[in-house]
């Protein structure tokens, strides 16, 4: 151990000793105290100005802070923190993982801030109980497994969200999807198609979610549903969030994801979004979308849009006995479309694949790819790509019913077997946020509609749009995504 620490752990020691935890000892206090004994031994151990300002804050985050913890989460850059025992910390920055330096002073450090995390969420880790999900007072989602599960001691996983919610003219510009689509995506949104987003762990499913519901119209009623709360969907008045509970240190009796989603169904919701399907609950999100509450969204880890279907399988299987057929008849008049998405070599978090389904074809699910991301090649280690069209919308009679047409002319356009459009990854410009409909939405403005505007609400800003050309028509190939001209097989 260095001189450095070695008089850090003294000081903190010393500290601890002097408190008096019979009364209550201010922030304040507790400072003034540190800088009485750094001073006191700064020029016995050779302690220069500057060490003293990082042993100073050290001491204080280690008292009363998260240790070494704080400082990483207190940088917004970090996006995930990694903790395999006390010795070993990763983080990921930029889509990067990168090991750091720092470590806690010991395993009953760590154990002791983990215990502050969970206490803070009325929650309890223990030997009996080792694995708990949690979040931080910011949102963040925590996971914790304790020995004896985890063999090198404690570990802790931090996923980090931003502040500011991520919009869907963020991603534009990250290159994580075109502003073409993302114009198809608010339309679908706005016309109510039931939305499945799938991907793999850190493919940004949440953040996605996240930004799709800023196409949903500010006059309806939203519930959403999650294991611990992380949509922040902040343009909806009428919004009900609920969180499933694990039994917590007083034995109150867990709430599950199953009983919210049936609990919501008595809420008159206009939309349900749950944030994620992992087990038997898929059955009771399934009915939902099949019993009035159009526009629905969830997520779930799968592999592909096709993978997500048979996992989706699985999962109702784990809430009810039914056969596969049956199953497979829900899943179809349930769902209307699929986006998938991923997480590639570099880092970087793309929409891979738009898949509808379009019914049941000799027992099997009709899946039909709309929109596929093709590699180009790489570039200064970053993949570069398009996305691709392979087909047009077949079911289109949500869009109908809510007013969102084509002029005959540019569905004729796109349906008269030209080479699919391609579109270049991080396809910013393509959009512009004005206040208005989702393109192409034509007809009433959504800060017009009277229960908005009783309400004395804005227009929905945040919804995507693309830029018209001089003669004031939408792109080609934003109509040509939503209806084409003949319906492709």
């Amino acid at each position: 151990m260095s001189g450095y620490e070695s008089s850090k752990d003294k000081i903190y020691n010393e500290i601890l000793g002097s408190i008096d935890y019979s009364e209550y000892t201010s922030d304040a206090a507790v400072l003034d105290l540190i800088d009485e004994k750094i001073t006191a031994r700064a020029k016995e151990a050779g302690i220069s100005l500057h060490e003293m300002e990082h042993m100073r804050q050290d001491i204080y985050h280690s008292i009363r802070k998260l240790d070494v913890l704080q400082d990483l989460l207190d940088d917004p850059g970090i996006t995930e923190i990694m903790i395999n025992g006390s010795s070993d910390i990763f983080i990921e920055r930029g889509g990067h993982t990168i090991p750091l330096t720092q470590h806690f002073s010991s395993k009953e450090k760590l154990e002791d801030v983990i215990q502050q995390i969970v206490s803070g969420c009325n929650r309890v880790v223990n030997e009996a109980s080792p694995i708990v999900d949690a979040r931080l007072q910011d949102g963040s989602r925590v996971n914790v497994v304790m020995p004896p599960i985890a063999l090198n001691g404690p570990i802790l996983t931090i996923r980090r969200f931003p502040e500011k919610p991520i919009t869907m003219e963020d991603l534009i510009s990250f290159g994580s999807l075109s502003g073409e689509i993302a114009a198809f995506l608010s339309a679908l949104v706005h016309a109510r198609y039931n939305i499945f987003i799938s991907g793999g762990t850190g493919s940004g499913k949440t953040t996605f979610l996240n930004a799709l519901a800023d196409f949903i119209p500010p006059w309806e009623r939203i519930i959403t549903i999650e294991d611990n709360a992380e949509l922040q969907i902040r343009h909806i008045p009428n919004l009900v969030r609920l969180e499933a509970r694990n039994q917590n240190v007083e034995g109150c009796l867990p709430v599950t994801i199953r009983d919210l989603i049936r609990t919501s169904l008595r809420m008159r919701p206009d939309r349900i979004i749950v944030g994620e399907v992992r087990g038997g609950e898929a059955i009771d999100m399934i009915q939902a979308m099949n019993t009035g509450h159009d526009g629905s969204m969830s997520t779930g880890h799968a592999n592909s849009a096709k993978d997500m279907l048979a996992r989706l399988e699985t999962m109702v299987l784990m809430g009810i006995e039914l056969p596969i057929p049956a199953i497979r008849s829900q899943l179809a008049s349930g769902i209307d479309i699929i986006v998938h998405l991923g997480r590639l070599r570099d880092g970087s978090r793309k929409l891979l694949e738009i898949a509808e389904i379009d019914g049941i074809r000799e027992g099997e699910i009709r899946l039909r790819t709309l929109e596929s991301f093709v590699e180009d090649g790489e570039k200064d280690g970053r993949i570069t790509g398009h996305w691709e069209q392979k087909r047009t919308l077949c079911h289109r009679e949500k869009l109908e019913r809510a007013g969102i047409r084509a002029t005959q002319a540019l569905s004729d356009a796109c349906g008269s077997g030209r080479e699919p459009p391609r579109h270049p990854a991080g396809g910013g410009g393509v959009l512009s946020l004005r206040s208005g409909n989702p393109v192409p939405v034509a007809a009433r403005d959504p800060g017009e509609h009277p229960l908005w505007k009783a309400r004395g609400g804005e227009t929905a800003k945040r919804v995507v749009r693309p830029v018209q050309g001089d003669d004031g028509q939408h792109p080609d190939s934003t109509q040509g995504r939503i209806f084409g001209g003949e319906r492709d097989p």
